[in-house]
């Protein structure tokens, strides 16, 4: 209803990575990312390393992520996550696909292990949370910065300032279902028909008119993801 056709279904484990891969190959419109969250990092082994590999070659599988660093809530080791991160960039640009980045509390090692390995063609920060000066670095490097409902909250002054410095042919928009709704419905299980309130944010933020801010996201998606129109 509000013009939201299509997705990207995003697995955080093996199992809900083979999930999303199923998931989108059973319904069009869906299309999935696939790997283990740096908070699962503890249990990710070769095997796993070899099967989202093996799943990367999908046609319906766009994206690896949610990958990266989570030092917010300490459940898994700095240097376990690390290794898995490095991991799951090769294997991104192995498979030509892009890459979704998870970065809570680590700014400084993911953009680090981004230089040591280099990064896949296509780089995306999933819910960023930089400030300015980290969105300056990223748009310089080309990575594409993904704004969620947070950019509306009261309390993100900040957040909108990295997101003002943004081109929009860097910029995605997300809903983190069920997490991150928009205001005014915080509180509330997300979902993809508050998109627009995001829109709308960033639209105010950047000084671009709803439409064009929707358009762009919409090609910028097309782009990062190598999703295929008609």
């Amino acid at each position: 209803a509000v013009g939201v056709v299509r997705a990207i279904t995003v697995g955080d484990t093996m199992a809900s990575s083979r999930w999303c891969a199923a998931t989108a190959a059973a319904f069009p419109g869906v299309y999935a990312a696939v790997a283990v969250h740096p908070n699962e990092a503890s249990d990710f082994t070769q095997a796993d390393a070899d099967e989202l590999a093996n799943l990367a070659t999908l046609p319906q599988v766009r994206a690896i992520g949610e990958t990266g660093l989570d030092y917010y809530w300490g459940r898994v080791d700095p240097a376990v996550q690390q290794a898995a991160f490095r991991t799951h960039i090769e294997i991104a640009k192995q498979a030509g696909k892009a890459l979704v980045i998870h970065d809570r509390d680590a700014h400084d090692d993911v953009l680090r292990i981004l230089e040591e390995v280099g990064a896949p063609e296509h780089t995306v920060f999933h819910c960023f949370s930089g400030d300015i000066s980290m969105s300056r670095y990223c748009v310089e490097r080309g990575y594409v910065l993904s704004f969620s409902g947070t950019v509306t909250f009261k309390n993100a002054a900040a957040l909108r300032e990295s997101a003002s410095v943004v081109p929009l042919d860097l910029m995605l928009v997300e809903t983190d279902a069920p997490f991150l709704t928009p205001a005014p419905y915080r509180g509330r299980p997300n979902a993809p028909y508050l998109i627009p309130l995001t829109v709308r944010a960033l639209a105010d933020v950047v000084g671009a008119g709803e439409d064009d801010v929707a358009a762009a996201t919409c090609a910028n998606a097309e782009r990062v993801f190598g999703i295929r129109v008609g």
